[in-house]
């Protein structure tokens, strides 16, 4: 007959030790797990107001602990990025009008956190002041004043849609240009120094407004649509495992002094980094207002 083990007191001693390490090894790990802060990931368009709002909330963000990673992309695959959660926010989406069939398509997996810019959004054809023209319907008549040319932006941006809706419905004999953001305000910054005529597709808020006297040309069959807000959108996933992010971004408001202010020192040669920094320093009571 087998004897039993008995357990001597230096057996027991071992097993707490053990066992005293094993929980509070599992007990750091899984605080650890708790209090580190995920990567959030931001989806950009080239557009200077989305360039700087992006770096904006980088900068806050990483201030708040979090890791951010930034993507700077074409519209359609940055809805598509967005829906599948690829991306967790996108925060300058031109609703309900310029970029309503990327919102339509994909609502379903998307939280709209409202607009965060409180002047007059909206996008349109525009000139110089010095261009005797006030209408598209007039563009036909002095084609060959604009060498038969829209200057557009990048071929996915809303913009760029309801300016072929608009060569098709005013019958324009133009070429739309595509291209991107950087190219289309150097053609513009060209010709306006040489007081060239030039026709771009333009929108607000931008500082181009500031440097340059522009002026939309009415739009009569409101192809170009009426005004609109700056969203900030987010996966669904995203605003149920980050409700603090999202309760930050639901407050997160811009005025046109405010945005025009953060573009310009981007404007003025200073990177998206050292701009969302050096407006912070002299804006922290608004950006405390969002944090709270």
């Amino acid at each position: 007959m087998k004897k039993k083990r008995r357990w001597t007191p230096i057996s027991a001693l071992a097993l707490i030790i053990l066992l005293t390490v094993s929980i509070a090894t599992g007990c750091g790990q899984q605080s650890g797990g708790q209090d580190a802060k995920p990567l959030i990931k931001i989806g950009y368009i080239n557009w200077q107001e989305d360039v700087a709002v992006t770096y904006l909330w980088q900068e806050i963000l990483q201030e708040k602990g979090y890791q951010v990673e930034l993507l700077s992309v074409d519209a359609a695959p940055l809805f598509v990025g967005l829906n599948k959660g690829d991306l967790d926010l996108f925060l300058d989406s031109w609703l309900p009008i310029t970029q309503q069939a990327y919102w339509e398509k994909y609502k379903d997996k998307l939280d709209d956190y409202g607009s965060w810019y409180t002047g007059e959004a909206k996008i349109g054809l525009a000139v110089p002041t010095y261009v005797n023209l006030d209408s598209i319907t007039q563009l036909n008549d002095q084609k060959a004043n604009f060498g038969g040319q829209i200057i557009g932006i990048d071929p996915g941006a809303g913009i760029m849609k309801s300016a072929d809706k608009a060569q098709k419905d005013y019958a324009l004999n133009y070429d739309i240009v595509q291209g991107s953001e950087a190219a289309m305000l150097a053609a513009l910054d060209k010709a306006y120094k040489e007081k060239k005529p030039i026709v771009i597709t333009a929108w607000s808020p931008h500082w181009m407004f500031s440097k340059y006297d522009l002026k939309y040309l009415t739009d009569p069959k409101k192809d170009f649509g009426s005004s609109e807000g700056l969203h900030v959108l987010a996966n669904k996933d995203f605003t149920l495992k980050q409700p603090a992010v999202a309760a930050m971004l639901k407050k997160f408001k811009l005025n046109d002094q405010q945005i025009g202010t953060l573009e310009d020192l981007i404007n003025q040669g200073l990177s998206p980094q050292d701009a969302a920094k050096k407006w912070i320093s002299t804006n922290q009571t608004v950006v405390n207002s969002w944090l709270k």
